[in-house]
């Protein structure tokens, strides 16, 4: 799992899987947004999985799928209200992380 920081109290990384949560846990994740649609490639667990494993971590969890290349008003506006409402710090995650960095940086760019 590589995780990097691009924002004061937001980390992206590529996907994670339910054995990660105690790891990230204890890196302080206290939110998580899963910006990969579910079934996007052939053995990624679901979000319904990961969620679960969140929780048995004391992490909160949102799905905020995002279409590669297809992102929508919508979609931003979704981010930011589980960017916005997530305890902190948050991790975004999808197959490689771009999709959470590009989301984060969009909500970034309109708040400032």
């Amino acid at each position: 799992m590589n995780i990097r920081q691009i924002g004061e109290d937001f980390f992206i990384s590529g996907q994670i899987h339910p054995e990660n949560m105690r790891e990230l846990a204890a890196r302080g994740i206290r939110g998580i947004i899963c910006n990969r649609p579910d079934n996007e490639q052939w053995g990624q667990p679901d979000f319904a999985t990961i969620r679960a494993a969140a929780q048995m971590a004391g992490i909160e969890a949102r799905y905020v799928p995002i279409t590669h290349g297809r992102v929508t008003p919508s979609d931003e506006a979704a981010f930011r209200e589980a960017l916005n409402s997530l305890p902190k710090p948050v991790l975004g995650y999808c197959r490689s992380g771009a999709r959470s960095a590009s989301m984060y940086g969009a909500v970034a760019q309109q708040a400032a």
